[in-house]
């Protein structure tokens, strides 16, 4: 498995992204192309005793800011580390590409650079997270699309179905509307003129879903457009961090509580785990004809190392190719 790398993506750039790349080599014996400056990537790893084995390097002078505009990667950054990455991957030089750097500029350099599948009308950020029933469940899109027309709201559906088949080998993925009740009335314009069309769509839809039930597996597959998608993703997140801090000061607060938190440990350890987003890595761009995987963009070493196992399952599933079937069937029913 060769897996391309953005080696100047991200709040932590370069640093964490090689040592998760060497980490990812020892673990699993993956090839690495890290692109980006070659004589800076050479001087972290030497500074910090960072192996490159198993690494080759693809020199890309230029780099992408979270400030610049996202169309930059089309124009004045084409030879960033981002834009160079996705070339490659385009020109079948590695299985994957791995990026924590702007989401947006991700979002279109897949789109123009790697191509959307065929028939594929938006593609989707597809965040994955542990629920209470011991599983996962997706969410898509979470923020790769502020607007959404009902119809790509629908082929999300599509996409996430056929995906969760493969990630999670569930035969039949239940697929839901996120919206503000349950009822089939529910919504705004664009859940009701959505639920219509996953309603008649060849996918387990089992109807609108709210937030409060998502955690505690209420569907496989969670359908939105990208800005309600993005505010659950980082309420969530926002969450999650509130509890883990809150939950540390209640149990070393004193002794007695101390010595409770040593009973808990491994519980603690276990549930701590379950909100952590590193677990998980990073978040698919579906709908793209090769595999792209946007990690969080304060990835540290074991996200990274977690984001490019992700890269290398979405590659060897077979997701894609399950996609663009799903997707030319569905319009070849609607021009019947």
């Amino acid at each position: 498995m060769k897996l391309i790398v953005d080696a100047f993506g991200g709040d932590n750039a370069p640093l964490e992204i090689i040592k998760g790349c060497q980490l990812a080599v020892k673990e699993y014996g993956y090839e690495i192309v890290l692109v980006g400056d070659e004589d800076k990537i050479r001087a972290c790893a030497n500074e910090n005793n960072v192996s490159l084995q198993n690494m080759e390097i693809a020199h890309a002078p230029n780099t992408i800011s979270m400030e610049d505009h996202p169309d930059c990667i089309l124009k004045e950054k084409k030879d960033s580390s981002m834009a160079k990455g996705m070339q490659l991957l385009a020109s079948d030089e590695g299985d994957a590409f791995v990026t924590a750097g702007s989401t947006g500029a991700a979002v279109i350099g897949s789109t123009f650079l790697v191509k959307r599948i065929k028939g594929v009308k938006r593609a989707a950020l597809a965040a994955i997270w542990p629920n209470d029933a011991g599983g996962s469940f997706m969410v898509l899109d979470v923020g790769a699309n502020v607007e959404c027309r009902p119809e790509v709201l629908g082929q999300f559906g599509l996409m996430g179905s056929e995906y969760m088949k493969k990630f999670l080998n569930i035969e039949n993925p239940r697929v839901a509307l996120l919206n503000v009740g349950t009822e089939d009335t529910k919504g705004g314009d664009l859940q009701k003129a959505a639920f219509a069309i996953l309603k008649d769509l060849p996918i387990n839809f089992i109807g609108n879903v709210e937030a409060r039930d998502l955690l505690f597996g209420a569907a496989d597959v969670v359908v939105c457009d990208g800005f309600s998608g993005n505010v659950l993703l980082k309420s969530t997140e926002g969450v999650a961090q509130f509890m883990m801090k809150n939950l540390k000061s209640a149990l070393y607060k004193n002794l007695k509580t101390k010595l409770a938190a040593l009973v808990l440990k491994g519980s603690l350890k276990e549930f701590k785990s379950k909100l952590d987003y590193t677990e998980i890595g990073g978040a698919p761009l579906m709908g793209i004809s090769k595999p792209v995987i946007k990690a969080h963009g304060n990835s540290k070493a074991k996200a990274f190392k977690n984001a490019l196992a992700q890269a290398a399952a979405y590659a060897e599933g077979g997701s894609i190719s399950r996609i663009a079937d799903a997707v030319k069937k569905e319009k070849n029913t609607d021009n019947e």
